[in-house]
């Protein structure tokens, strides 16, 4: 049987890789979006560990909704991503600077 301190090693080195990411990266969205996932995919391991752990479901429950939320995140982000890419030529952070209305 896998032990809770397992479950949060996995999520922790998760979230660590995700970070690392976010702050080794910061030239392609694309790439920071995908970081932002892995966060959230670190938090939900958490959510299911202690849901299995402490006999609840409500973390579980919590779960789905928290998939929804990064669903919805990623489908918006891509479509900004999209449009910014029409308009610009370019997905680059440091091109994407000067965003006036």
């Amino acid at each position: 049987m896998i032990a809770l301190s397992d479950y949060l090693v996995f999520s922790g080195l998760l979230f660590s890789i995700a970070v690392a990411g976010i702050f080794l990266n910061r030239k392609n969205v694309i790439l920071l979006l995908m970081c932002i996932e892995l966060m959230l995919l670190a938090v939900n391991v958490n959510f299911i560990a202690f849901s299995h752990f402490l006999d609840d479901m409500a973390g579980q429950v919590f779960v789905f909704f928290i998939l929804t939320v990064a669903a919805a995140e990623a489908a918006i982000g891509l479509a900004i991503l999209v449009v910014l890419f029409r308009k610009r030529r370019t997905i680059n952070v440091e091109d994407l600077d000067a965003l006036k209305g």
